[in-house]
């Protein structure tokens, strides 16, 4: 049986993409394994589908100042150690890497025993993770026509990102039940990704009871960030994350609020939900999701609202435009053309093995 090795970590946009390429690999009857951080979201998100996990030790490699900057390096080199015996002992065919800075140690472990990589690049501009990995990969996979510049021609391959294909069957019946909404008003979905964004959640409360008049609302908003004076309040239901119903909440809205990751605006763009882009800021990111943002905008799939100009007005205009566009927009996705990921990059997944004929020799 053919053996791969999953790596990505950090954030459920590292992860989920791996696990929907799970029922694929399957049939193609892979062995697979995963290697993670200790105690990262993805061990819980891939523990429940009963895979071996292997935790080892990661650091952030951050191009800013931080006391951890001091430390973190040598978690990274006990992580690269961890991860080579980890080769040895289960000697895969392939390793497929998400990113996330746990997948660095893991790459170049099979970089160096000769085992071929795929990595996938979900922004439009490679992360310092996937920098530090693309020497070491046999391939590299992304989403948008542009990020092909910006990696090596003999390696770049636009596949998109593979969609859990559970989110493209839900049920709007079961969502209604779920949130006890009526079916005679529109309903929004608020993503803030899995961590939730504070920015967004304060947002959307400040103007929540102008919103409700219209409108309910589904808002994920992140850990720790539930706002208990608000539980219980007529057409608003909250949630730190949801994972098991998410298909069914995608089914019932509208329209959709969500952060700029990559990940996400895939999903949107696969279940071609009219959405509003608010971007987390160049001050607190490299700016990736500002320029992912704004390729959909330019292709019609979305409106954008920076976080810098964020105002409760603003958000309330945005929001009531969406939902009277949200036609235009769902057409314009329609169109679009998405590919079948999961295809493409297993196909790429079992050229690798072909190629390098199960070498793992040092």
């Amino acid at each position: 049986m053919k053996r791969i090795v999953l790596t990505g970590g950090g954030t459920a946009g590292h992860v989920t993409p791996n696990i929907a390429l799970l029922p694929k690999l399957k049939e193609l009857n892979y062995d697979i394994h995963y290697i993670g951080s200790y105690e990262g979201i993805e061990r819980k998100l891939i523990e429940e589908f009963q895979i071996p996990y292997y935790g080892i030790s990661s650091g952030k490699l951050r191009r800013y100042f931080d006391p951890k900057n001091f430390t973190d390096p040598f978690k990274v080199v006990k992580g690269f150690s961890q991860a080579r015996k980890l080769m040895k002992k289960l000697k895969p065919d392939v390793v497929f890497s998400k990113g996330g800075f746990v997948s660095v140690p893991v790459v170049l472990a099979a970089g160096r025993s000769k085992i071929p990589v795929i990595i996938h690049e979900s922004d439009m501009t490679p992360g310092l993770a996937n920098k530090l990995c693309i020497p070491a990969s046999y391939k590299v996979c992304c989403n948008f026509p542009e990020t092909l510049h910006y990696l090596p021609e003999e390696k770049a391959v636009l596949t998109g990102s593979p969609i859990r294909q559970e989110l493209l069957n839900g049920n709007k019946l079961e969502a209604l039940k779920f949130c006890n909404f009526t079916a005679n008003k529109p309903v929004i979905l608020i993503i803030g990704g899995s961590l939730g964004s504070t920015i967004v959640n304060d947002a959307i409360r400040l103007i929540l009871p102008e919103l409700l008049q219209k409108y309910q609302v589904i808002h994920l908003c992140g850990k720790g960030k539930i706002d208990p004076a608000l539980t219980g309040t007529n057409g608003y239901i909250q949630f730190e994350y949801i994972k098991k119903e998410l298909s069914d909440l995608f089914a019932l809205a509208d329209i959709v609020i969500s952060r700029a990751g990559a990940n996400a605006i895939c999903e949107l763009l696969a279940l071609h939900k009219p959405n509003l882009l608010i971007p987390l800021s160049a001050n607190a990111s490299r700016g990736d999701q500002i320029l992912n943002a704004r390729s959909l905008e330019r292709q019609g799939f979305s409106l954008v609202l920076e976080e810098e100009a964020l105002t409760d007005r603003k958000l309330l205009e945005s929001i009531n435009k969406l939902y009277e566009d949200r036609y235009i927009f769902m057409d314009a996705m329609s169109k679009s053309g998405q590919t079948n990921s999961i295809e493409l990059i297993t196909n790429l997944i079992e050229q690798a093995v072909k190629e390098s004929g199960h070498n793992t020799e040092e």
